[in-house]
């Protein structure tokens, strides 16, 4: 019997993120590896079904070589990150064995805010399932049912 996930589906454990008041907390994080031009960078991201879009950080922008000013301004983002311009900014991103995908981040200036993986596009690229009770995501990544999506075959 055997009993790997298949090769489209990885388990992440939720990992502890201290809180400002003391406390820590277990969130559902992955890690992933960004690349924008020449510069990766590896990373952590929160998943985030409440989030519309993936947030960027403007540090790890930087770090990736990304500038600011040749950043396409995006419609403002709302909640907490409500009062921050923010750039669109299109990477690869590598998420555990799969194969790179183009993630489109709002790049914020905002300083305290974790690399949030969205809506649009993490949840539209990826299928995730969460097991709180165990602490764990799943996540899938099917490259041939969305391209027969794109081409409207049996997915479409």
């Amino acid at each position: 019997m055997n009993d790997q996930p298949p090769a489209n589906r990885q388990q992440f454990a939720y990992s502890r993120v201290d809180e400002r008041c003391g406390t820590g907390a277990l969130r559902p994080r992955l890690p992933l590896i960004l690349t924008h031009r020449d510069q990766a960078l590896a990373v952590i991201g929160l998943l985030d079904t409440g989030a519309d879009v993936n947030v960027l950080p403007y540090a790890i922008g930087l770090q990736l070589g990304a500038r600011w000013d040749e950043q396409v301004v995006v419609p403002g983002l709302s909640g907490n990150l409500g009062h921050y311009e923010a750039r669109g900014l299109i990477l690869s991103a590598q998420v555990g064995h799969f194969p790179p995908s183009k993630l489109a981040f709002a790049w914020t200036r905002a300083e305290h805010v974790p690399l949030i993986l969205g809506q649009v596009n993490f949840f539209l690229e990826y299928e995730v399932c969460f097991f709180a009770r165990v602490c764990s995501s799943r996540c899938s990544h099917d490259k041939d049912k969305d391209q027969n999506r794109v081409n409207g075959g049996p997915m479409g």
